[in-house]
């Protein structure tokens, strides 16, 4: 029989044993779970015992395509990536520049970027996106790097996720997914994760599939047992059917807090209070310009889409003008038309404007592409006809040749830096200049007991010159013709 010793014995005995330096070692040998009587005067925070006793991940042993939930609803853990994209129109450099952006949008995801190929295709293979056998050349990278998931520069059919899973063995997804990955992690009101969920559901509904009992049909009939009416439905059908019904409570819910924002427009038009909206690429530095013209305290960050929900804040022009500015959702090219749809309502912040800021990142590689996926989703939303300033931001950083071609071919085009405020203040005559002015000029005598009208005066019209009389305050100003009514009786002369 072999006899035990307590821990507080075996540290005893260890002290006597072992020189002071050798101490901790032969302590950290014994595999024994720490407790007060056996560790209680060990000195220090023992880090190396902690990291013995903590999990190590072990890359490259995901089982994520074992899915057997009830719903194929994955979620997207980004980690370590490889990025593919199929080159069929452009040039090289062209096909680069998309490529580093899908790598900007997947560290944004909270991944690592681990490689990233091209493949030169007349059109995406229908099949397996870049053909069976560069499919096995991905794979080879796939396992070369260690890699989790990869990631396809296009949206995917269901078909061809299935296929090229398959081939490479890891999770893969595509831009779309990726996008709303994206938007999902940075919306923050009610209303903005009500229109990502939408999207997400919309995005998702086509692409459901199941392993296993996933794909069992459930009893028919009234009482079941062998005379029934029908197999039933499959698991998922099922699912399907549930996520439809998830979709119409969720367009119901987003239709409601449409018609709040919608009030609140009628309210700005029923008080002629001009608007202004910020539209522009993602990271282009829509949030800088709003802090810079309104001190609204935006979130600024040097990364895609993050700010998502709109912003309205109040303005003033330099000659005393008030209108609003709103800040509006980032754009990149090829935007998930689920997104443009979902996001319908915020963007019409765009459509009912006044006057666009069109902000373009004056240092990116290629900003003429940035102008033009931005006007090809305010074509999608209807804003065709409102007046636009191209706004040239982080001018400080562009290369001055850029700058020069952008303001040649760009006629109403303006460089701007909202990190050192150089051209603000040539910006905010402009904008003054622009915004509609009111079409009646008045020339009236308030009485001083009407103090009203002359505030109303002031924040609906555009008042020139104001002078204090005996009779009243004579007024010269530019009106509405609402209000050119209401001060009829007091006019002088019309023009």
């Amino acid at each position: 029989m072999t006899s035990s010793s307590s821990p507080s014995q075996d540290t005893k005995r260890l002290a006597h044993a072992y020189p002071e330096g050798l101490r901790a070692d032969a302590l950290m040998e014994e595999d024994v779970a720490w407790s007060f009587e056996s560790d209680g005067e060990r000195d220090g925070d023992q880090l190396d015992r902690s990291e013995r006793a903590a999990l190590r991940r072990v890359a490259g042993l995901s089982t994520e395509l074992e899915d057997v939930t009830e719903v194929e609803y994955r979620q997207l853990r980004l980690e370590r990536v490889v990025l593919v994209g199929v080159w069929t129109t452009g040039t090289a450099q062209d096909a680069d520049n998309s490529l580093a952006e899908l790598a900007a949008l997947a560290e944004t995801a909270g991944a690592i970027v681990l490689d990233g190929v091209i493949q030169r295709r007349d059109k995406p293979d229908a099949a397996t996106y870049i053909g069976s056998g560069k499919a096995l050349e991905l794979r080879d990278v796939v396992l070369e790097t260690g890699a989790d998931t990869v990631i396809c520069d296009g949206e995917l059919s269901p078909g061809q996720l299935i296929q090229l899973e398959d081939v490479v063995k890891v999770k893969v997804i595509d831009r779309t997914a990726l996008i709303l990955d994206i938007f999902a992690q940075h919306a923050k009101s009610r209303e903005g994760k009500a229109q990502v969920a939408l999207a997400q559901m919309q995005y998702m509904l086509p692409r459901l599939r199941g392993w296993g009992q996933s794909l069992s049909r459930q009893m028919g009939g009234g009482r079941g047992g062998l005379a029934t009416r029908g197999p039933g439905e499959t698991k998922i059908e099922t699912d399907r059917r549930r996520i439809r019904e998830k979709m119409a409570k969720m367009r119901r819910e987003i239709a409601d807090m449409k018609t709040g924002r919608e009030v609140k427009r009628q309210e700005r038009r029923r008080n002629k209070v001009p608007s202004v909206a910020i539209a522009g690429y993602t990271n282009a530095g829509k949030s800088s310009l709003l802090n810079r013209l309104t001190g609204a305290g935006v979130l600024v960050e040097n990364a895609l889409f993050a700010t998502l929900d709109p912003t309205v804040r109040r303005a003033e022009t330099p000659s005393g003008r008030l209108y609003t500015l709103a800040d509006t959702v980032g754009f990149v090219r090829h935007l998930p038309h689920h997104l443009v749809e979902a996001f319908r309502s915020t963007m019409e912040e765009v459509g009912d404007s006044d006057l666009i800021l069109h902000v373009v990142d004056g240092s990116h590689p290629n900003p003429e592409e940035q102008l033009a996926a931005v006007r090809e989703v305010i074509r999608d939303v209807g804003a065709t006809g409102v007046p636009e300033i191209v706004v040239i931001n982080k001018a400080d950083a562009a290369d001055p040749l850029v700058l020069q071609r952008l303001l040649r071919v760009e006629k109403r085009s303006l460089a701007v830096s909202a990190r050192t405020g150089q051209g603000i203040d040539k910006l905010l005559a402009l904008i003054d200049d622009e915004l509609p002015r009111p079409s009646v000029e008045v020339e009236a005598v308030v009485p001083y007991t009407h103090g009203k009208l002359v505030a109303r005066a002031h924040t609906e019209g555009e008042v020139i010159s104001e002078e204090h009389t005996a009779e009243g305050t004579l007024l010269k100003l530019r009106v509405h013709e609402e209000l050119a009514a209401d001060l009829a009786p007091y006019t002088v002369t019309t023009v």
